[in-house]
């Protein structure tokens, strides 16, 4: 008779990992589940899930993920398979690859975006691809 109320995507009861403020990572970082960044990452990141950047994050690296969240600061391109969001404050200085793109106010990007196709060739087009600018 109790059920359980389901929590939205991206909260921190979902994450599979959380590298704090005060880390410092160079390297190559591959992982699965939920993942999110509030320190400093300097290398590559590789996953078909979800990365969240963090308002206190800052990554130079080359991203490959499901979808990625970005408030804070990134440096590098990005290739995800679903998504990629970046929130009001982020700062983003790179490439972006993604089927869908969200833009919020207040968001600096500099940098190429490239909307790709999910679906595979000879199925029916998408219905729609969104970029959206949040005011």
């Amino acid at each position: 008779m109790w059920t359980k109320a389901r929590k939205p995507a991206g909260t921190s009861d979902d994450l599979t990992a959380f590298i704090d403020e005060g880390s410092e990572i160079e390297g190559k970082y591959t992982f699965s589940g939920t993942v999110m960044v509030n320190g400093k990452f300097h290398g590559e990141i590789q996953s078909s899930d979800t990365l969240i950047i963090g308002e206190k994050g800052i990554i130079n690296a080359n991203i490959r993920a499901g979808t990625l969240i970005v408030s804070g600061e990134l440096v590098g391109n990005v290739v995800a398979s679903d998504r990629v969001e970046l929130k009001g404050g982020a700062r983003v200085f790179g490439d972006l690859e993604a089927p869908v793109v969200v833009l919020e106010e207040g968001v600096l990007f500099e940098g190429h975006c490239r909307m790709t196709n999910v679906k595979p060739a000879g199925s029916k087009p998408a219905d729609s691809t969104v970029v959206a600018l949040k005011r």
